[in-house]
């Protein structure tokens, strides 16, 4: 791995990464209703997530009949391995979901609204774009705007640029202040038990072993090209930009008492 590569790249990130880390947010959360307006706009950062994964497997792998190889085996391997975690993990109960599946039950369970990404995956199903079904569901300009940045770099972007936005924009930055105060608040809201779980997995799973998987993958796509690296930089920069504006429109919510995101 090109481990001087990544360590630069994530020193450039470092500033605009400590802002989203130490964003006012998560010291705003302090009922289940703010939790339920904050999953009811973090819930398309998770289904676009599992968008921009499929679009590296696409990439990186052969998904098509006939079979031929595509790209180096030790890429394959890695998008793999990641694609295998987030689209059959297990829940508490060992039962095998994806992380968006799961985090649609823990939305459920807490009794967040989760009528508007139904109605939005209902919209996808049908065959509408994903910019016709995103502008039909009422959502807040703040999701617009994510899931329209998600896109345009699954669309526009080669693969390197798309995994460094999932490696660093995307895997671990949910920190683990904020399953602390999951943590606190369970104590008294027992519906916060597979929102925890689906945390606490989070952390284990991408936090670790994924984030490493993805690294990996993000180092060979680059290689010595200076300018592919510059590139992934660039990109994930306005990741991590594109976040800080959705937690921005969480924060604004959760102080104006706005518990639903309505369809």
């Amino acid at each position: 791995m090109h481990q001087s590569n990544i360590n630069q790249l994530k020193q450039t990130l470092q500033p605009v990464r400590d802002t989203l880390v130490a964003h006012p947010l998560y010291t705003r959360l302090h009922s289940l209703q703010h939790i339920q307006t904050f999953t009811q706009f973090h819930v398309y950062a998770v289904w676009d997530f599992m968008s921009l994964l499929k679009s590296l497997q696409q990439q990186l792998t052969c998904v098509r009949v006939p079979w031929v190889p595509a790209g180096s085996g030790n890429t394959r391997y890695l998008i793999n391995e990641i694609v295998l975690g987030e689209e059959s993990d297990i829940d508490a109960n060992g039962v095998r979901q994806s992380h968006f599946e799961l985090y649609l039950s823990a939305m459920q369970q807490l009794g967040a609204d989760t009528s508007a990404i139904n109605n939005l995956l209902a919209q996808l199903a049908a065959g509408q774009t994903i910019q016709q079904a995103i502008q039909q569901n009422g959502l807040p300009q703040g999701v617009v705007d994510f899931v329209h940045f998600t896109f345009q770099i699954i669309e526009n972007t080669p693969a390197h640029v798309q995994a460094a936005v999932f490696t660093f924009g995307r895997e671990d930055l949910i920190p683990d202040m904020f399953l602390g105060m999951v943590k606190e608040l369970s104590e008294t809201f027992p519906q916060l038990a597979i929102f925890r779980y689906y945390l606490e997995r989070h952390i284990e799973v991408d936090g670790d072993h994924h984030s490493h998987l993805a690294m990996e993958m993000v180092s060979e796509l680059c290689g010595t090209d200076t300018q592919k690296w510059v590139e992934a930089t660039q990109a994930s920069l306005q990741a991590l930009e594109s976040r800080k504006k959705l937690w921005d429109a969480v924060l604004a919510a959760v102080e104006e008492h706005q518990p639903e995101v309505k369809a």
